[in-house]
């Protein structure tokens, strides 16, 4: 291939941030044939080597100042569901139910606000 890779000569149809690890494989199988053992590659893996080969600068994407609040709320989610199996009283899975929907209207709340 004598012709240089670029993003545009790929002809994406999405980011490569967006697609899946399946996707990446199969672009790099097909197109971006420098990269070896892209079979076995994860996701995390993947990307820096086609950005490498691209020419693409990774930029350092800010750590959410949230995460561990979502971590936490996380944590207590998977409790309250653990709880929630235990209990065959219906109206007591009905406040565990409210409870963990709560859970993850924040968890979701928190996230967007970093994006």
């Amino acid at each position: 291939m004598s012709e240089e890779l670029t993003l545009e000569s790929l002809e994406l149809k999405k980011d490569l941030n967006k697609m899946t690890q399946k996707e990446l494989r199969e672009l790099c199988i097909e197109k971006i044939t420098q990269i070896t053992g892209a079979s076995g590659m994860t996701k995390e893996e993947l990307l820096p080597a086609i950005k490498e080969v691209l020419g693409i600068e990774e930029e350092e994407v800010p750590k959410s100042p949230y995460k561990e609040q979502i971590f936490a709320s996380k944590q207590e989610i998977n409790a309250l569901r653990s709880k929630k199996s235990g209990t065959t009283e219906r109206a007591q899975r009905e406040i565990i139910r409210k409870k963990i929907n709560k859970l993850k209207k924040r968890t979701r709340r928190l996230a967007s606000a970093n994006a």
